[in-house]
């Protein structure tokens, strides 16, 4: 009954002491700041104070790349002859970042220059025939790919062959061959020799911009960090110090489309950090490539129009804002599709009239939800095909699983992590089964769970803002120089609520040994209840400063986290509310059949309901949520076999009641007589007619009267015909505490002295024993 965490935490811990004493004295940092250098690969002090402080050696000669004197020959040519060129380039944050650092540079110096961004949904990714062949209509002679090209063979054969050069300037992985284009940069040009080989498609087009200008272009840097931080490339080498001097350029930027945008969005560009451009202004860029045409956004970038400006930024709020709705729309719909799959390795979701342009960003969010590969697929019933995205984790290549049944697909392209795709809808469940058994064996040699690499456990009292101030001098983060995860083991939660829209957020404080530390926990809002109970919890995260009315404070960025015991939540009442069923991903569980039929039906919908009648029921039960316990048990050997087996998730315990056995209790031994001579001296008793006037004369509560009677119809002392009640004279001697309905209930009496009227220690205590889960002294 533990939470469990989601991801496997892997905890870097091998440290040479005497080296990290040593650093640390010649540094005048704390030895955990060295152990962070050391991690990422920096071992003296040079190495760290140049990583901590890159400077303008950071950047390469751009004529170190393949073909770049080719290049810078030929636009040079065709803008001394006035010769048309288009910049070619493609609809996310990189793609219009390095069409505007080009765009923008061309023009400068006096080309006469136009861009075109393809439409996802008409011309997709990459060089287009039909597309080219309108830039042959307006008399384009030369066609420039940013952050696209190398993969587009057909389309620059076609053009070149009518008299268009076509330079392909990207970053993406190299085919075995490469297109017959005019020239190709690229970090990775077989032929090239270029020094760093992760660079971005903003970061490839701000060589070519700095190789044509003959000076390093600091006015472009602000563009080339957005597009390189937005692409996820290692922040390492060249890359660091692009995002580095990029991020002070964009604080004081004059540029009035990032203005816009950063006024629109209420940012401050004082503040600016890798994270607000990755997760608030990356957004909104990529949004409305997602949703329709993202040419607004190069004209957002390169403007001098403040009005135009402004527009623009509002419209991609806007954008975004309906980016969001759709995302959290199908997420839905697709974890409702999940309820009933838990055995499944896999994660495959299809369903029509999902929009195609997010479907990476939801198959992202379930694979965080469930910690398992997840494609997500828009079913084209007219086409007959299914199109979409797939997410995985470190433990199973996406690329190569789906490249074993490569016939599955009409078409297919990725990497370890990411797949796109579109296959027959008759395919869906073929490659389904496929993706599980090669998970299945996976899963017999390794773990298969997203991993989080820590990177030190700590204490909470360790903890200050000079520590955290420390840490950041290791920024920007990203990619191969990520932001520090941290271990807090043994925490005690001592404030937990769910915030946010949807109460979908979790606002926490934890408590070790006197000192505390507040978390904030992005989608884990319904674990809110669960760290209400006494349960010590470790948690995974990274460090930040949170600064609230003038406040600063050191806050966790909850990544993970694990209780560390059964996770038992009290939710006893005496009369059940719509509002008891309202848990979302959980199991209903059900004992009682006339409970069952009238309740069943108000369980939310993203949960399940299950009834337990036996004791073979509870045995075949195996949860994969959360479960809440809707009523009691006939017997405690029947919550036993329901427990079983099921310990990783919280339990909510209502235990209903609805007859009271244990307030009534067991009927007297002067009871039972009386009601015998009673009938014995009354005959043909209509129970229907004349049963609550026997309950009154009696004076016997009215479920007194009826179990007493079926104590006597199992004992055989009395018979019933046509609802006529009479004694039996030829009856045997018995007691009727030997009867099974007389055991029945004194264990019901037991179960709810147990479940319903006990304290909730003493709840906690008998349901570990029941799960065999050891109990804390």
């Amino acid at each position: 009954m533990s939470f469990k965490q989601r991801k496997k935490w892997i905890i870097n811990s091998e440290f040479d002491q005497k080296k990290i004493d040593l650093l640390s004295e010649e540094l005048d940092v704390s030895p955990l700041f060295v152990k962070l250098c050391l991690n990422r690969g920096l071992h003296s002090k040079e190495e760290i104070e140049r990583f901590i402080n890159p400077d303008e050696s950071w950047f390469h000669d751009p004529f170190l790349l393949y073909d770049m004197e080719k290049v810078i020959e030929r636009i040079t040519s065709a803008i001394e002859t006035g010769e048309k060129i288009m910049i070619y380039g493609d609809y996310d944050a990189d793609g219009v970042t390095s069409t505007a650092i080009l765009y923008e540079t061309i023009e400068a110096i006096g080309g006469n220059v136009e861009y075109f961004i393809p439409n996802r949904f008409v011309e997709g990714y990459g060089p287009n025939k039909e597309a080219f062949d309108t830039f042959l209509d307006n008399e384009t002679s030369l066609i420039i790919t940013v952050d696209n090209g190398v993969a587009g063979h057909d389309a620059i054969h076609y053009i070149q062959d009518k008299g268009v050069d076509v330079i392909v300037t990207d970053h993406h992985e190299l085919p075995e061959t490469l297109p017959d284009a005019y020239a190709i940069i690229h970090p990775n040009h077989p032929k090239g020799h270029y020094p760093f080989k992760d660079l971005s498609g903003a970061g490839v087009a701000l060589k070519v911009a700095t190789a044509l200008l003959g000076d390093f272009p600091a006015e472009l840097l602000d563009l080339a960090a957005i597009g390189t931080i937005a692409d996820l490339v290692s922040l390492r080498d060249e890359n660091r110090a692009i995002v580095s001097y990029g991020l002070k350029a964009i604080r004081q930027t004059q540029r009035i489309g990032i203005l816009s945008l950063f006024d629109t969005l209420a940012l401050s560009l004082k503040e600016v950090d890798e994270t607000t451009i990755g997760f608030k202004i990356a957004p909104p860029i990529n949004a409305i490539g997602r949703i329709e045409n993202a040419s607004p956004v190069v004209e957002l970038l390169t403007t001098f129009d403040e009005e135009k400006a402004s527009k623009i930024a509002a419209l991609l709020e806007n954008k975004n804002k309906e980016r969001k709705t759709i995302v959290s729309d199908i997420f839905v719909d697709a974890m409702n599709q999940l309820v009933g799959q838990e055995d499944s390795l896999v994660n495959i979701l299809a369903k029509e009239n999902w929009h195609p342009g997010v479907l990476g960003i939801v198959a992202s969010k379930i694979v965080h939800e469930t910690g398992k590969p997840t494609i997500i697929l828009n079913i084209d019933s007219e086409t007959g095909e299914a199109k979409g995205s797939g997410r995985s984790i470190k433990a199973f290549n996406l690329f190569k699983h789906c490249n074993d049944v490569r016939g599955l697909f009409r078409h297919f392209g990725g990497h370890h992590m990411a797949a796109g795709m579109t296959l027959p809808i008759e395919n869906i469940s073929v490659l389904h089964e496929a993706l599980n058994e090669a998970a299945k064996a996976i899963q017999e040699t390794t773990d298969f769970y997203e991993e989080i690499e820590i990177e030190e456990e700590c204490a909470i009292a360790d903890i200050s803002l000079e520590a955290i101030k420390e840490i950041d001098s290791l920024k920007p983060f990203g990619t191969e120089n990520p932001r520090p995860a941290f271990l807090f083991s043994n925490v005690h939660p001592v404030e937990s609520r769910a915030i946010g829209v949807d109460h979908a957020h979790l606002k926490l404080k934890v408590s070790q040994e006197d000192s505390l530390l507040d978390i904030i926990a992005f989608n884990y809002g319904g674990k809110a209840e669960a760290l209400k109970s006494d349960s010590s919890v470790s948690v995974v995260g990274t460090l930040e400063i949170n600064e609230w009315n003038g406040n600063k404070k050191p806050q966790l960025q909850l990544m993970d986290l694990d209780f560390q015991e059964a996770v038992i939540l009290d939710k006893r009442t005496s009369e059940l509310k719509k509002s008891d069923f309202s848990i979302k991903h959980a199991t209903y569980v059900f004992f009682n059949k006339k409970n069952y039929a009238k309740y069943s039906k108000y369980v939310t919908k993203e949960s399940q309901v299950i009834l337990i009648g036996n004791i073979k029921d509870a045995e075949d039960l195996k949860l994969n949520t959360s479960s809440v316990l809707v009523d009691c048990p006939d017997s405690l050997e029947l919550l036993k076999y329901t427990l079983e087996g099921n310990k990783e998730y919280e339990l909510y315990c209502i235990f209903y009641a609805n007859e009271n056995n244990y307030l009534l209790g067991m009927p007297s031994r002067e009871q039972f007589t009386k009601l015998y001579k009673f009938l014995a001296k009354h005959k043909s008793i209509d129970l229907k007619e004349k049963g609550a006037l026997l309950s009154k004369y009696l004076n016997f509560d009215k479920s007194i009267l009826k179990f007493i009677i079926r104590v006597f119809l199992e004992a055989g002392f009395v018979t019933i015909e046509d609802g006529l009640l009479n004694i039996n004279a030829e009856v045997k001697k018995m007691d009727v505490a030997d009867t099974q309905v007389y055991k029945q209930r004194k264990e019901k009496i037991k179960v709810e002295e147990l479940l319903i009227y006990s304290s909730f220690n003493e709840l906690t205590k008998l349901l570990k024993s029941l799960n065999q889960i050891p109990i804390e002294q």
